[in-house]
C-alpha cells in the first residue's frame, strides 16, 4: 500500500532537503554539554553513523554558542541549534555557521528579537523552525483556548508565522508537540489542512524507552499514515542512538525507509518447537547496520512458517529441534536449529 504524502513546501537543512518530495529524515539531539566539543561531536558522528539525518544541539549559553563554529567543522552532518529565551544565542550561532535554528516563540520575549533572528537568518539562508510545545504556550493562548489543546497550538504557530512572514521570511518548518498523543496528532491534522510549511513531527517528553516508543509509534505512526510528516525525532528518555533506530523502524515498518533489514517474527505458541525468541533477537541484532532492502522471517512452525511469511525474502520456521530455511515461500533446505542464525547470515550475504 503506497501511502499519499500531503505536498509541502521543500527547506534545505545544510543540504539535506525537508518537505516536498524529498525522502522522510530521522533526527535526534545531542545529550552532551554542549561546550564539551570532543565529547558532542563523538555523539554527533556516533548518531550519524547510526542513520541520523540531521543532529539538535541544546544551545543554553554563550559559551556553547560559541562552540558552533568547532562542532561544525569537525563533523559533516547538518546541525540545528535549540534556542529557548535568549535570542543573541540564535545570533550568535548563525553567524558560526548552524545549518538550522529551532526557536520556541512562546519562550522569546518580543516581537523585534524574532525580527533579529529572522533577518540574520536570511541573510545566511538559514531555515527556521518554528517549534510550537504544548507546555510552553503563551499564558493568553492557555486562557483563551482553556489549556494547550490542538487549536491553542495552531495558533500559536499561526501568530509566528505571520510575523515571519511580515518581514519578508518563508524558510520556516514547524512543529506542534505535545506529551499528549492525542493533542499531538490533533494539532497536527488541524495545521495541515491549513498550511503547506513542512513538518517537523514527534510526541514530546514520550518517556522511557517502552512507553516512549508505544507512544511515538501511535503518534508518528498515525500522521505518516495520513500522510503528514516530513521528518521526525522519537523523544525518549534513553541514548539517542536508540532514538534512531526506532525513528528508522517506523518508516521501515510503513514502507517510507529504503534500505535496512526487516526483521519479522511470529509471537509464538504451543505449536513451536525450537528455541525461538533468542533466535529472533540474535538475527535482529545480527542484521543491525546492514543497508540492504531485505525482509527477513523468523517463525516457529510450519503453520507460520513459509506459507504466511511467503513474502519475505529469506526466512527460517521451526519444526521439532530443527528447522527449514526458505526463500520466498520456497524451502531450500534443512538446519539444526544451532545453525538458524548463521544460515540467514550466509543467504542475507548472497543478496
Amino acid at each position: 500500500m503506497n501511502i499519499n504524502r500531503r505536498p509541502t513546501k521543500q527547506i534545505s537543512v545544510g543540504g539535506v532537503p525537508i518537505g516536498g518530495s524529498s525522502p522522510i529524515t530521522v533526527q535526534s539531539m545531542t545529550n552532551t554539554r554542549t561546550e564539551d566539543v570532543a565529547a558532542t561531536v563523538a555523539q554527533i558522528k556516533s548518531l550519524s553513523r547510526s542513520g541520523c539525518d540531521i543532529v539538535r544541539i541544546a544551545v543554553p549559553d554563550r559559551t556553547s554558542a560559541e562552540a558552533v563554529w568547532e562542532i561544525k567543522n569537525k563533523t559533516d552532518i547538518p546541525i540545528v541549534a535549540d534556542i529557548h529565551f535568549d535570542h543573541c544565542l540564535a545570533l550568535i550561532c548563525i553567524e558560526r555557521g548552524i545549518d538550522k535554528v529551532r526557536i520556541n516563540p512562546g519562550t522569546i520575549s518580543g516581537q523585534e528579537n524574532v525580527i533579529k533572528v529572522t533577518q540574520a537568518a536570511k541573510s545566511k539562508n538559514i531555515p527556521i523552525r518554528i517549534g510550537v510545545n504544548g507546555g510552553s504556550l503563551e499564558k493568553e493562548l492557555l486562557a483563551w483556548y482553556g489549556g494547550a489543546t490542538p487549536e491553542a497550538m495552531v495558533e500559536s504557530a499561526k501568530r509566528h508565522i505571520d510575523l515571519l512572514n511580515k518581514f519578508g521570511f518563508d524558510d520556516i518548518a514547524v512543529s506542534l508537540k505535545s506529551s499528549s498523543v492525542k493533542a499531538t496528532v490533533e494539532a497536527y491534522r488541524l495545521f495541515s489542512q491549513r498550511y503547506d510549511y513542512p513538518l517537523h513531527i514527534g510526541v514530546t517528553e514520550s518517556g522511557t524507552n517502552q512507553i516512549g516508543q508505544i507512544k511515538s509509534a501511535i503518534g508518528i505512526g498515525g500522521l505518516l499514515l495520513d500522510g503528514i510528516g516530513d521528518t521526525l525525532r522519537v523523544s525518549l528518555t534513553s541514548a539517542p542512538e536508540d532514538e534512531v533506530a526506532v525513528g528508522r523502524d517506523i518508516l521501515r515498518s510503513l514502507g517510507l525507509c529504503k534500505g535496512g533489514v526487516e526483521v519479522i517474527s511470529c509471537p509464538t505458541c504451543g505449536r513451536c518447537r525450537i528455541d525461538l525468541i533468542p533466535i529472533a533477537e540474535a538475527v535482529t541484532g545480527a542484521v543491525a547496520g546492514i543497508d540492504k532492502a531485505v525482509k527477513v522471517a523468523v517463525m516457529g512452525c510450519a503453520v507460520n512458517g513459509p506459507g504466511e511469511a511467503r513474502d519475505a525474502d529469506l526466512g527460517v520456521a521451526g519444526g521439532d529441534g530443527c528447522a527449514v530455511l526458505f526463500c520466498r515461500g520456497e524451502i531450500l533446505r534443512n538446519i539444526p536449529e544451532n545453525q538458524a542464525v548463521d544460515a540467514l547470515m550466509e543467504e542475507i550475504e548472497k543478496l
